[in-house]
């Protein structure tokens, strides 16, 4: 079974607590057996996937395989097609990693998600704008990590699509399993 969840922010993407404070993924009355395919870090939201089926994680996120997953950046300040080139060139290097090309796009529109409880920090003299990322591979903080080498700090972000299969229409804190439909669209 796979399923799909929109995580909402401050849930660690685990099941355990390791500290008395953390929120994790035993609140949201998951089947027992499954595990997280892939993480999100408690600051981020959306599509997390979670799974019983074995070798599903290294199918989808093996960089090898070319998996692409799209994340939604809101970030300080407007970047132009100039500061995103590095990022859709490759090779930024990211705690002695050189990161692989993504596909990088300023979006026209703020997407349609709900708000973020707590809101992100708002300051009048800095515009904020949202990005739209296309990676293929994904180290811990990395969106966040390349936004910020290219001076364009990430203050929300969330995983809006896996393969061809969104995040739409699954609102924050709820899951569902995935029909067979959904399975293909994980795997264009």
């Amino acid at each position: 079974m796979i399923l799909a969840f929109n995580k909402p922010y401050g849930i660690l993407s685990q099941f355990t607590k390791e500290a008395p404070h953390h929120r994790t993924l035993a609140e949201f009355g998951f089947p027992p057996g499954v595990y997280p395919v892939g993480r999100l870090d408690a600051d981020s939201e959306g599509l997390l996937l979670l799974s019983d089926e074995k070798g599903l994680a290294d199918r989808l996120l093996n960089p090898s395989g070319r998996h692409p997953r799209t994340y939604w950046s809101q970030v300080e300040g407007t970047p132009s097609e100039t500061d995103l080139r590095p990022l859709e060139l490759g090779g930024l290097r990211i705690r002695g990693h050189c990161t692989l090309p993504c596909r990088a796009r300023l979006m026209r529109r703020e997407p349609d998600v709900p708000p973020r409880i707590p809101p992100v920090r708002y300051r009048a003299s800095i515009p904020t704008s949202w990005l739209e990322l296309t990676l293929v591979e994904g180290k811990n903080r990395q969106v966040r990590r390349m936004t910020a080498a290219i001076g364009f700090p990430t203050l929300r972000l969330l995983r809006a699509r896996i393969g061809n299969f969104s995040l739409a229409g699954l609102k924050p804190g709820a899951w569902k399993e995935l029909d067979s439909r959904e399975r293909r669209q994980l795997m264009p």
